[in-house]
């Protein structure tokens, strides 16, 4: 019977309606969520099979959660370098646990993440961020980026140096410096006829500073002696004490290289009659702590200039010597790049990536399902996971910005009253199709 049916229409409006007043109720008390995207109740009929062009039966209406995952939120500023922000359409990958193991992988846009009392990555929601790892080089170690081989991001109170492996000179030697008595006997090959030794006092001599495998400054001093050959010097390359470098060959008494330098007639650098060998390998000895060599490029300058080393009338001087390399430093804070990459400042004013934090992309991320936490995990209705690289159409990373809430509190009162009516008017249907049946159930008196 049709009042029936219109009782039963107006109950399933009832209850479509209280849920569309929940997802409201949902989304205006996420108004301040950090990267939440907002819901919407969609109506949709339903109708009853027996009706005919002669006759209707009333349906009823459902209502279905309509997830807006792919709308952007306002990008704001934040004052912390760990806040960050995604201007497009990835999500930053966080698992439920630090140790990867035990958690679940989940995906999210409220990247307000701080360090843990163990130095981890995580959220407010306590969803750890994850993050490919760099190598001490500051590169990226795995080439497969693929959730495997993820890691959750820990920033650890580490320290960080980076070994000297090039030296830039600019050295003049005096053109008018006079012979030495000693330039007559002088053979690097023999301790009491060398520089490296003291046996044979150079005419300029300077030590410069560089930084083994491990940060540690050591010295290597240069000594020059003026050839009885025109424009040409003696050179000797040599660490004090002897003991602290393994020499080899016809090295002796300290040396890791020796030669000849020549110059034109006008002062400038004569590569051609240069013998000093470059790069330099210095095999540091080994005591109570064993390191790696040092090779180091001397760049004495280009031939037939006068960038680098000259030979005028001038006092002997080393200008400039410009080296690599950083001596051990600890971290002193961290940041986050457009590139996504995590980026540690030493103190030693080294700047070095630690991690690379991906950006998740799906076919249909509206399709994502819900997760405790303002996360979603992938479902069916989303589509393979793709991970990229930020700057790619996944999206930037916005440093130092949080993602804020897609919800419009002046649709949601909006939809808030028509909501109300569409309940009022449902309720007042039920009540009037009972007072119809009531008086149908008189007639029998």
């Amino acid at each position: 019977m049709s009042l029936f049916g219109a009782l039963f229409s107006g109950v399933s409006s009832l209850n479509a309606n209280s849920q569309v007043m929940g997802i409201i109720a949902d989304n205006i008390i996420n108004v301040n969520t950090v990267g939440f995207k907002s819901t919407r109740g969609s109506f949709s009929t339903l109708v009853a099979e027996s009706t005919t062009r002669t006759s209707s039966s009333p349906g009823g209406v459902r209502v279905a959660p309509e997830q807006l995952v792919d709308r952007q939120g306002i990008l704001q500023i934040s004052k912390s370098s760990l806040d960050v922000a995604i201007s497009g359409k990835g999500f930053f990958v966080v698992n439920t646990d630090k140790n990867i193991t035990g958690g679940s992988v989940q995906f999210t846009r409220a990247g307000s993440f701080r360090p843990d009392a163990e130095g981890f990555l995580r959220n407010a929601s306590n969803l750890f961020l994850q993050g490919w790892k760099a190598d001490d080089n500051g590169n990226i170690a795995n080439t497969s980026k693929t959730l495997a081989n993820l890691e959750t991001v820990k920033i650890e109170d580490i320290g960080a140096t980076t070994p000297s492996t090039s030296a830039d000179l600019k050295i003049n030697l005096q053109a008018s410096q006079p012979l030495s008595p000693f330039e007559g006997a002088y053979d690097p090959t023999i301790t009491v006829a060398n520089m490296a030794s003291g046996a044979v006092p150079p005419d300029f001599e300077r030590a410069i500073q560089v930084i083994d495998s491990q940060g540690v400054a050591r010295n290597i001093t240069m000594g020059f002696l003026k050839s009885a050959t025109p424009n040409q010097w003696h050179v000797e390359f040599y660490v004090r004490p002897p003991a602290d470098v393994t020499v080899a060959g016809p090295l002796v008494d300290g040396q890791i290289g020796v030669g000849t330098m020549s110059f034109n007639p006008d002062g400038s650098f004569d590569a051609g009659g240069t013998t000093v060998p470059t790069p330099i390998t210095v095999t540091w000895a080994a005591g109570t702590t064993q390191v790696d060599p040092s090779v180091i490029a001397f760049d004495f300058g280009t031939d037939t200039l006068t960038d680098g080393l000259t030979q005028f009338e001038a006092p002997s001087e080393l200008t400039t010597a410009t080296i690599d390399g950083r001596a051990f430093a600890k971290l002193s804070s961290i940041s986050i790049t457009e590139d996504g990459d995590v980026m540690g400042l030493f103190t030693n004013g080294l700047v070095k990536r630690l991690y690379r934090v991906p950006l998740a992309t799906f076919t249909n991320p509206n399709g994502l399902a819900n997760k405790t936490g303002n996360a979603f995990e992938s479902a069916a209705d989303s589509g393979p996971i793709t991970l990229q690289e930020a700057g790619t159409n996944a999206g930037r990373v916005a440093p130092s910005s949080l993602e804020a809430s897609t919800v419009d509190l002046g649709e949601e009162f909006t939809t808030m009253i028509t909501v109300q009516r569409a309940f009022s008017a449902a309720a007042r249907l039920i009540t009037t199709s009972d007072d119809m049946l009531e008086e149908l159930v008189r007639l029998k008196r």
